[in-house]
């Protein structure tokens, strides 16, 4: 059975990925336009740790043939010839599933909404928020495959989430955007936060475009760690609005921006860098 990694670089609309220099992710596939089922952290990653994956939105398909099909692709991500649709009932968690088949499965996420006390963890042998939200790098130093059994790596990026950044800046702490619920109670009246104007929202979608280059950089590091046939799914959980109809960020929105993403999945090929 194949060791399974599989990224979810939260926000990333899929425009920013395809302007990113992404020589690590080209290494597995070039990423393809996909469509996300929610427009924000919580419900996609559900939908994500069920075992389904961004769909291309066909037409003159019934929904369940789609499912079932993205379903069976898991014979080959995996290398297990006998799954199916019906290998995932009644659970429908891909977590759940790996765990029958012998799989030692850890995650590492940046997003509060999906700290360990959520139902995201269930199943899960090792899962763990990290205390940085940018901190991908620190993600790939934990990490462990057993040898003895394989294993499946989840990892929620924050990096390509606002404010997409590296380092410290000044920027206004909005809270729910930054992806953190505990202080939308707190008495925001006294704050007179100013609507991003065009330029710095052009700004923002910019320094994703940078993030996505530092996770792929990151990425170098971590092909080095994997086994060989180590399989890779690389996608997002939603996009993100810049400006477009009047929008920032994602969520409450709807707007075809917010769930363009991109998806690219197969084993590294070449040489080791």
């Amino acid at each position: 059975m194949n060791n399974l990694v599989y990224i979810v670089m939260d926000s990333c609309r899929y425009d920013a990925y395809e302007k990113a220099r992404t020589p690590n992710m080209d290494r597995i596939a070039i990423g393809e336009k996909r469509y996300s089922f929610a427009s924000w952290t919580s419900p996609s990653h559900y939908v994500l740790l069920m075992g389904i994956t961004p769909h291309k939105s066909p037409v003159g398909v019934f929904a369940s043939e789609v499912y079932k099909e993205d379903f069976t692709l898991w014979k080959t991500r995996l290398a297990v010839e006998e799954l199916s649709f019906k290998s995932f009932v009644p659970e429908l968690s891909l977590t759940a599933k790996l765990k029958k088949l012998g799989y030692r499965t850890s995650a590492r996420v940046s997003l509060p909404v999906l700290n360990p006390f959520t139902t995201f963890s269930t199943h899960f042998d090792d899962y763990k928020l990290m205390s940085d939200h940018n901190d991908f790098a620190g993600m790939v130093d934990e990490i462990k495959f057993d040898p003895l059994k394989p294993t499946f790596h989840f990892f929620n990026l924050g990096e390509t989430h606002y404010p997409y950044m590296l380092t410290k800046e000044d920027v206004p702490v909005l809270h729910g955007v930054h992806g953190v619920f505990k202080h939308l109670d707190d008495d925001n009246d006294k704050e007179d936060i100013e609507f991003f104007n065009q330029a710095k929202l052009d700004e923002l979608k910019e320094k994703q475009v940078s993030c996505v280059e530092h996770i792929d950089k990151t990425l170098g590091e971590l092909f080095r760690k994997c086994p060989e046939e180590t399989w890779f799914i690389i996608t997002a959980d939603h996009g993100e609005l810049f400006g477009e109809g009047g929008y920032f960020g994602h969520g409450p929105i709807f707007h075809e921006k917010v769930f363009e993403v991109p998806f690219l999945e197969g084993v590294v090929r070449g040489a080791q860098p």
